[in-house]
């Protein structure tokens, strides 16, 4: 498989110079969808100011008062499912808890939160034992839907978290859907030939430079194409879809995840997104999470024309780094 990149460089004349001096941006291939993205330097330093701890302690005292996801709210104001889906009309396990979503993305919507205590997490907080927990009822409810309705094989477990990433809720949670079509992206990857997976981290395992390691089922990567700063990639064989994951691969996914969100940490991110698609029999499941912009009074959003309408992403902190950051965490 090639890893396809192409450097493409021109001159400008900056700001106090007479002369020309070079610029350049790398545009890579995604090796599994063959969508693009671009590699860039800025003059400035990091496009991404770091973490404000201040306001993001201010944004949690701000928007707890009126959170519907906090203690003296949550069992009130959230939505049950029908005794049809699942008997008890929310999904529990260790302090997580899962609801219908009342804004229905999917035929079928579901929220999580890690704990309705936990209104405030920064991601180094993130352990493995509330993510695991998270997860888990989110593959119940991925489950349940199917036992309820068949047609609904097409499932995602996804995450906003805080305002940079669309969430409109500080809560820390996450979001699942299930119905009958692919979103877009899930299209797109379904129609990937199997062995193409299995070429890409064969590839990736040989090249090593943005390979992280294994956690025991799932292959972690640094993605080579990324969609966003320090996109991160699991691969799953053999759990095609949420529903097939096991308690011991729930808990092994909750580690990594864990682990990720304290790698963003330590890089100075508090903002991310994650999906976790569902695919057809015989593909692997397949996990991409990537940072957002940091909550601050003002800040650059890190969408633009590039993503929304050219869907690709310009970012500054290349897979590389990111591995080399992530060092030996994830060899397990």
């Amino acid at each position: 498989m090639e890893l396809r990149r192409e450097v493409l460089q021109a001159e400008i004349v900056y700001p106090g110079s007479d002369h020309p001096g070079p610029t350049s941006v790398e545009v890579r291939w995604d090796p599994l969808t063959g969508h693009t993205a671009r590699l860039v330097t800025s003059p400035a330093g990091a496009l991404f100011p770091p973490a404000d701890l201040g306001a993001l302690a201010t944004l949690a005292e701000e928007s707890r008062p009126t959170c519907p996801f906090c203690p003296e709210r949550i069992e009130q104001v959230t939505p049950r499912f029908p005794a049809a889906v699942w008997p008890e009309g929310r999904i529990r396990r260790g302090r997580a808890l899962l609801f219908p979503n009342l804004l229905t993305y999917g035929h079928y919507a579901s929220v999580s939160v890690y704990g309705a205590e936990l209104h405030a997490l920064r991601l180094g907080e993130f352990t493995p034992e509330l993510v695991g927990d998270n997860l888990a009822v989110q593959v119940a409810f991925v489950g349940a839907v199917a036992r309820h309705d068949p047609a609904a094989r097409w499932a995602s477990v996804n995450a906003n978290h805080l305002v940079p990433s669309g969430g409109s809720l500080f809560h820390p949670h996450l979001q699942g859907t299930a119905g009958p079509f692919p979103t877009t992206f899930q299209g797109m990857l379904a129609e990937v030939p199997v062995e193409r997976f299995a070429d890409y981290l064969a590839t990736e395992r040989r090249l090593g430079a943005r390979h992280l390691g294994s956690t025991g089922r799932a292959e972690w990567l640094a993605a080579f194409a990324p969609a966003g700063p320090a996109e991160l990639r699991a691969l799953v064989p053999g759990a095609p879809t949420p529903a097939e994951l096991d308690d011991e691969l729930v808990a092994e996914l909750g580690r990594g995840i864990s682990t990720a969100l304290g790698l963003y940490a330590e890089l100075g991110f508090e903002s991310f997104n994650l999906a976790l698609y569902g695919l057809p029999p015989g593909h692997p499941l397949l996990l991409r999470m990537l940072c957002r912009q940091n909550p601050r009074p003002f800040y650059r959003s890190d969408v633009m024309y590039l993503e929304r309408l050219h869907w690709e992403a310009a970012v500054d902190l290349t897979p590389e780094q990111v591995a080399e950051q992530a060092g030996d965490r994830f060899r397990g």
